[in-house]
This record gives structure tokens, sequence and C-alpha cells, in this order.
């Protein structure tokens, strides 16, 4: 795992120093060399950087940027099936000096051009200079496990791993796209492709992107999108035990792929399915007891004593954590820096504090992220199934759904409610009121953690917030697999994976994820949908492999998820963070929140009052991003 950085200069301003001093800002990505190259052309000057964390290959010839005949590369992440591809690229008459991947994609992207993608298994984030066509090209994983962000404006292009490192560069001016703070409050973060920043953009996932020098022109086209495969028609003919079989067949090849590195490994583990199935497949085809990560809270949801069971079962390596109210304070200082933007994902704190204590063992960690989206995980899949049954029975112009639509406007203003349910009973009314547009609809209000009116009261706005998400969708199998679709492709990438990208990559170690292997998650996504959820079984298929190797008595009864008591703490010894925050004072510095309104939701949360309290850590982070950036 590394960190990179780079630009294309048309009016030449940018010097080596701007570039090293860009890299500079992702050290912690990769402490083990920062090496910075400067092309200087008669019309144009590029710029590329890198900061590596040596995992595969240790020696000093496999550092970046890396030269191949006309070809000059810096690159992030890992292809776990180098080794196969270089094997037919030998055959093919190339001639290798290193054991790198890096030299790998440099002959592979000779041999096979853009199409090179095709064959690598793996996550990465890949940036090639061809001097001879004077071309950029960019490459960027399929589920985006690893993070491009870029800047294009006038006769300047900018790209990093971080924004950290964009708006280093002294031309780069930050002003808060207003449309991104929206879409922040409403989601916990800001969706892809936007970032806070105007003029700067995420790099989407499964993407190719081609930068023609010589025409100043950046086009982006998609090679891979996850709705692909889960709107075909599922495998009729596959019997159970067969999929079944397939599917440890596919997770084994994935988690084994995984463990390949020249340097320490170890496993997030936690008392649920996921991590477990990994942990489990691991030590049986290792020969060296594996190094298991856990981490714990005396209060609030606590999977690790599930998890110590399991690695005693195992027999595991297992090192345990259990944090307290300053180690939490500790990280919540840090969250601004490493996370770039606004992030209210408050299990980024328990992630950032399980990768400090595994940093001290290892240098690489397998995580067990997107089990979840594949295997029908959530409770929410069936629950919508359900709900989307009983609406489209019910006719838009009915005395009944006049009188459902007024039912669902009582439970949302005067009940209380969970954050998921009221934004599911919102968008329930939107969408009765709109069939026309139901899966815009259903996309956007049930991804949103807020509704327009709270967030418009927030930011004192009076327009609608639209839809960022207006791609022409196929059929999908069913109302289940457009949800866990959507999932992957929405939530995963804009929360979950950031999270662990940047919660990792802060201590400097690399992060795993054996459940986003492409060939996993496009088979997964072939199966019938009762293979994966069945009569209320989640994960059917997930539980019958991994009870082959944990006995079922062990495991968490119904999965907590990776949380602690973040609001409890608040009204008490974190405290504070309301006072420094969300005061008077505060709040009047960036002339962007509603003071009084903000003020009263601080009293409710306070009095127990407020329904929903996650919008309090919404606004806390925004106020520590805002002043560790904007001020």
């Amino acid at each position: 795992m590394c960190g990179l950085a780079g630009f294309i200069d048309y009016e030449k301003k940018t010097s080596k120093q701007s570039l090293d001093e860009m890299i500079g800002t992702l050290i912690h990505r990769g402490p083990d060399n920062l090496t910075s190259v400067l092309y200087d052309n008669s019309n144009n000057s590029v710029g590329l950087s890198h900061s590596r964390l040596s995992i595969i290959d240790l020696s000093v010839a496999a550092n970046q940027p890396m030269n191949y005949k006309n070809f000059h590369i810096v690159f992030n992440g890992e292809i776990y099936n180098f080794k196969e591809i270089k094997k037919e690229l030998t055959n093919n008459g190339h001639i290798f000096l290193l054991e790198s991947d890096t030299e790998l994609i440099l002959h592979a992207f000779e041999e096979w051009g853009d199409a090179c993608v095709e064959k690598f298994i793996g996550m990465f984030v890949i940036v090639i200079y061809d001097t001879y066509k004077n071309k950029l090209h960019i490459f960027r994983d399929r589920a985006g496990i690893k993070p491009l962000y870029y800047y294009k404006k006038n006769n300047l292009f900018i790209f990093a791993s971080e924004l950290k490192a964009i708006i280093k560069h002294s031309s780069v001016t930050k002003i808060i796209n207003k449309d991104a703070l929206s879409y922040y409050f409403k989601f916990g973060n800001v969706p892809s492709p936007l970032s806070i920043y105007e003029d700067i953009f995420k790099f989407p996932s499964g993407s190719i992107g081609t930068f023609d020098i010589d025409k100043n022109t950046f086009d982006i086209k998609e090679y891979w999108n996850v709705y692909d495969f889960y709107t075909k028609e599922a495998s009729i003919d596959l019997d159970y035990d067969t999929a079944k079989h397939n599917v440890e067949e596919l997770l084994t090849s994935s988690i084994l792929y995984r463990n390949i590195a020249d340097v320490p490994i170890g496993v997030f583990l936690s008392g649920g399915f996921d991590s477990t199935t990994v942990a489990a497949i691991l030590q049986k085809h290792s020969s060296d007891t594996i190094k298991t990560f856990t981490i714990g809270f005396k209060t609030g949801n606590n999977e690790a004593p599930y998890a110590k069971k399991i690695a005693a079962h195992l027999g595991t390596d297992h090192h345990e954590f259990y944090c307290n109210e300053n180690d939490v304070i500790e990280v919540i200082n840090e969250l601004s820096y490493f996370y770039d933007e606004p992030f209210a994902d408050s299990s980024a704190i328990p992630t950032t504090l399980v990768s400090k204590k595994a940093a001290e063992l290892v240098k690489v960690v397998i995580s067990a992220d997107g089990g979840d989206e594949i295997f029908f995980g959530y409770d929410d899949y069936s629950n919508i199934e359900k709900y989307s049954n009983k609406l489209h029975t019910i006719s838009k112009y009915s005395i009944l759904n006049v009188l459902f639509v007024a039912v669902l406007k009582i439970c949302v203003v005067f009940f209380s409610v969970t954050s998921f349910n009221r934004r599911k009973l919102e968008g329930a009314i939107k969408i009765l009121n709109n069939k026309k547009q139901v899966r815009d609809s259903i996309m956007f209000e049930l991804y949103s953690s807020k509704s327009d009116s709270l967030v418009n009261k927030i930011l004192n706005n009076s327009s609608t917030i639209k839809s960022i998400y207006k791609k022409k969708y196929k059929s999908f199998k069913d109302v289940m697999s457009m949800f866990i679709a959507l999932d992957f492709s929405i939530y995963m990438q804009n929360d979950m994976l950031v999270k662990v990208d940047r919660a990792t990559m802060s201590q400097s170690i690399e992060g795993r994820e054996p459940f986003l292997d492409h060939r996993l998650v496009e088979y997964c996504a072939s199966l019938p949908t009762d293979f994966k959820y069945f009569e209320g079984n989640k994960k059917r298929i997930l539980k019958d492999i991994v009870y082959k190797y944990i006995p079922e008595k062990l495991f968490i009864k119904e999965k907590q998820g990776f949380t602690f008591p973040i609001y409890d703490w608040l009204k008490n010894d974190l405290s504070f963070l309301i006072e420094q925050n969300l005061s008077f004072e505060s709040l009047e510095e960036s002339k962007l929140l509603n003071t009084n309104f903000v003020l009263k939701l601080v009293d409710d949360f306070k009095r127990d009052k407020l329904p929903d309290p996650t919008i309090i850590w919404k606004l806390i982070m925004f106020q520590m991003w805002y002043k560790k950036w904007m001020k």
C-alpha cells in the first residue's frame, strides 16, 4: 500500500520542490521511501511521485516511480495474481528483473494496453505515463478499495491518493462545494464523484482514465460495474451444494491470495461470520499461527468476548485491546487530518484504534468488509423487500394510498424511530407520491440518513437537494438484488472503504479485502437470492460454509456492528467536544450553519429529546474538519 501524487502543468510552474511537498503529505501511506520525478517537456511538465509502503519485493530496485522503456509508473495497491500473469508474459518473451507486481504491470500494459486491467485480481490505483504517445493512463480497481482524487482546471491537472496532497499545490484554491456539503449532512460522507472542494473530484471505481497531453483532454470510461451482474438472471440450473462448494473455493482462493507478502500479516477478528470465515480458512491453510486483532469496549456493543472464543477455537495468536475515553479522544483529534473531508461514520474511531494495535506487530491486515453486501447480511434487505411488495400493491390514486401516506407522515413527525426507519418512511412517502421515479427515489432517500428539510434548516437552504444518482439501470432480478448492488456501489465505496483505507493507512499498514475479490462478487451476484437469504436466514450460504470450521454456538446471536457508545460519552466525558465545536462562537465562524437551529438540536440532545442523535456527530465532525482545513 502506498500513496501517489502527480500533475500535468501546461504553464510549467510546478517545481520539483512542490512535487516533493505534495508527496510529503502522504508519508503515512508509505514511510519506507519517498521519490519524485519531474519530466520537463517542451510545452508542459509532468510530475510523478510516490510514497512507498514496502510489502512485496522489499528491494530498493522496486521503489517508484518505476521505468520500463517509454513507460513510467506510480502504483498504489496490490496485484495478487501477478505471478500467474508474469508466467504468461514470460512465455510471450518478456524478461523480468524483479519480484515486484509493479514491474509486472508495466509489462502487462505493454502487452495488452488498457485491456491489461481485465487480468488483474487486486486493489489498485495505477498511473502510467507513456512518454512516446504523450498520454497518462489511470486505472482504479473495480470496488474502489484504493482512492484517487483529481483536479483539472485551466492548464493544470493534479491527481493524488488523498485530498491533502492536491490542496498542497499553490494553484489550488480551497472553496467548499455547497452541494457536497448538503450531501454530507444527508449521507454522513461526501459521495463520489464529488469532493468537499469545488474543482476536485473522486476518480470513479472500475474505470480507466486517459489524459491526452497533446490535446489537453481527459476521458474516463467504465470497465466494470456491479450492477451488470445483479441484473442478470440467476443460474437456475445450479444446485445449492454445488454453489456452496464453488463459493468456498472462491473464498479460499481470495483469502490465500491476500496472504501473499514479504512482511508479517494479521487478521481483524470480530465475533461475526465474515471475519471468522477469513481467520478460519487462513489458519487452516497456514503452517504458522496467524495473528488476530480485536478491539473491545467496557460499555456498549462489545464483540471482543466472542472473538476471543473463536480465536481460542482456531488457535490463533490473538491480541485484544479495550479502549477507553482517553484513547478515543486521541483518535478523534486526528480524524480530520487523515480523512481530509467531513466524515461522520463514528466506527472510524475503533477501526483506527485496532489498526494502531495491529501496527505494533504486522504490516498487513486482512479485513472482512463486503461480506454483508454480497451475502445479504443486513436486516434492511429483507425489510425493504417486504415493504416494497406492499407499496407496489397500492395504486397511486387510491384512497388507501392517500391514507397510507398520511399514516407514514404521522409516524415520521410524531414517533421516535431509528435513523434508518425514519429515512425509510420518508423515502416511502416520496416513492408513493412519485412512482415514475421509484428507483431514483429509493436510491437517494434510503441512502440518506437525513431528510432534505433537516439539512436545509441546518444550512439555511431552501432548494431541493437533487439526487446525484442518475444512471439508467436495467431491471434487477428482484428488489433485494437491487439494494445489495446499491449498497456495494454507494455505501461501501463512500463510507466503509474510505473508513478502512484511512484508518489503516494512518498507522502505515495495508488493509486487504478478500470479500471484494471481483470473482467472488460476480459469482455471488449470479446466485439465486434464496441461496443467500432464505426464510429469514441471512448469509445462508456463508454460514453453511463457516459452520464447517466453527461451532454455531460460538457466534454472536445477532451481529452488533463495529460501534461504541459515542453518544453516551458525548453526554459525559466527551461533552467538551460539544462545547468546543457547537457553541455559539464556534458555529458563527464558518457562516455556513444555522446557528440558532443547531443550538436547539444540541439542547434537545442534552435533554434526550433528539430522536436521532447522529446529527450531533455529523455537526461535530464538520466543525472539526472546518477548523483543521479552512481556518
